[in-house]
């Protein structure tokens, strides 16, 4: 699709969207919502420019056509690497969370793990998802990727949970589907998208079948009810200014959805009740989308380190030593990322339906990174920027006739550039660090695609130390 055609796809959807205790009649022309609308409108736009469409577009194994790459399943390692660049370009292009990827990644973990499952089951969940997944690729369709649960209490596991609605469940199966209930949190994109693929969002135990659930859904289906995510200096979008936002014309969003018995036919399911089956679906997803940040979350660190070093040069002090070793390790940081992104790419391996899958132990590695060092990037950024950042003046009164001669004057850095591109760039630092766009790159960067501490686990499961003790042993002499 273009983004024209994408914007009209939208306007045909009917959302069940609430922001302020309101419905919201139209997302599309929504000003809060709108620039995270515009960020996934980058991804149509990109895949048009004759420049890029050797990152954005692909040849699909399912129809033979040649599809934007966000609906691709990874054929090749070079997939996985041309992923993690076409993230980084879309980082770079919008500054923010473009809301694809989620959707992406479940689609190569649901496609692998129903083909092992029906080899197991003799069902037919990979003929639905192959059916299921070539209409989204032949329409070019946005997909919200859906995993997490609300937990309740987490010392519970599904099964055992107060109200069982805290994990989406399985509430009656008929012969011609399913009725699920419950909710979904953290949804990225979810005003955005045609389309919602859930998954379980833990390992499941028997006790757990009702839980065990994948399936794909219309975004306007009945029942399907959408609660839109408060983000800091959100109304700042309701002033009409041209800088105070930061970033003006892009961000992201994240939302609640409620499923309140909302019927899916059998086409349309992909596990019902194979719990053994869940952990590996959970795992494969988190590996891709652990991936996904060695891409975009360095997109949208290049795009701060440009801002930091344009405010050290408004601020007269880019030839400062300690400034310049500053944005040498905001770099540093930033290509370390990508390094891990690109060699779990490298290191992919071809599973039993064919796609490839990333290395899962340099995955793990690349996103316990993004939840640490995106963190110091944004110290250092705020450290060069400035308190002025956090400090300045509205654009109100900025552009007011009494007051606009004094900030004007006093909050002039360099005196060749003038007063209103210093506020810019401070803007879009303060944005990016702790606004609105904060929400796709600082908090996001530690808890999207599960907690550090859901790395760290998976990184012990991969770590192989029992070889690793065993050429130890036969370096030193060792023999037992």
């Amino acid at each position: 699709m273009t983004k024209e055609q994408y914007e009209e796809s939208l306007r045909k959807l009917n959302l069940e969207v609430y922001m302020f205790g309101k419905r919201v009649e139209c997302p599309v022309d929504d000003p809060i919502i709108r620039p995270s609308f515009q960020s996934v409108c980058m991804t149509y736009e990109l895949a048009q420019d004759p420049r890029y469409q050797d990152l954005m577009l692909a040849k699909s194994n399912l129809t033979g056509e040649t599809i934007n790459r966000f609906t691709h399943l990874h054929q090749s390692s070079e997939d996985l690497v041309k992923k993690v660049k076409m993230q980084r370009l879309c980082g770079q292009k919008t500054a923010s969370c473009f809301q694809r990827c989620v959707g992406m990644d479940a689609a190569n973990a649901i496609y692998s793990t129903t083909f092992e499952i029906d080899a197991a089951h003799g069902t037919h969940y990979h003929e639905n998802f192959i059916k299921y997944w070539s209409m989204v690729q032949t329409e070019d369709m946005v997909v919200d990727g859906a995993m997490t649960d609300t937990k309740g209490d987490r010392s519970r596991s599904p099964s055992q949970q107060a109200d069982p609605d805290q994990y989406l469940h399985v509430v009656e199966r008929r012969p011609d589907g399913i009725v699920v209930r419950g909710c979904k949190a953290h949804q990225t994109g979810i005003v955005n998208s045609h389309e919602i693929i859930v998954m379980p969002t833990v390992s499941m135990k028997p006790e757990d079948k009702d839980y065990a659930v994948s399936f794909a859904i219309p975004s306007d289906e009945k029942g399907i009810l959408i609660i839109y995510g408060r983000q800091s200096c959100d109304t700042r979008k309701l002033e009409g200014g041209q800088f105070d936002m930061g970033n003006k014309k892009f961000g992201g969003h994240e939302a609640l959805i409620i499923f309140e018995d909302v019927f899916i036919p059998n086409d349309r399911v992909f596990m019902d009740g194979e719990t053994e089956f869940s952990g590996m679906l959970v795992e494969r997803f988190a590996g891709y989308h652990r991936q996904s940040y060695g891409g975009c979350k360095v997109g949208v660190g290049d795009v701060l380190i440009g801002a930091t070093a344009l405010a050290a040069d408004y601020n007269g002090v880019q030839k400062a030593s300690h400034v310049k070793d500053k944005i040498i390790e905001m770099t540093h940081l930033n290509e370390s990322l990508y390094s891990c992104g690109i060699a779990c790419s490298c290191e992919g391996c071809k599973t039993a339906a064919g796609n490839y899958q990333i290395d899962m132990l340099l995955a793990n590695v690349c996103k316990q990174n993004v939840t640490r060092f995106p963190y110091e990037i944004c110290r250092l950024a705020e450290d060069i920027a400035g308190g002025i950042m956090v400090t300045m003046p509205s654009e109100q009164d900025f552009n007011d006739e009494k007051l606009h001669p004094y900030i004007d004057k006093y909050l002039r850095g360099v005196d060749s550039v003038p007063t209103e591109n210093r506020m810019r760039i401070l803007r879009l630092i303060e944005n990016m660090t702790l606004g609105s766009a904060a929400v796709g790159y600082r908090t996001e960067s530690l808890h999207g695609a599960g907690s550090p501490q859901a790395q760290r686990i998976m990184i012990a499961r991969q770590s192989n130390l029992g070889e690793k003790k065993e050429l130890a042993k036969e370096i030193a002499g060792i023999q037992e």
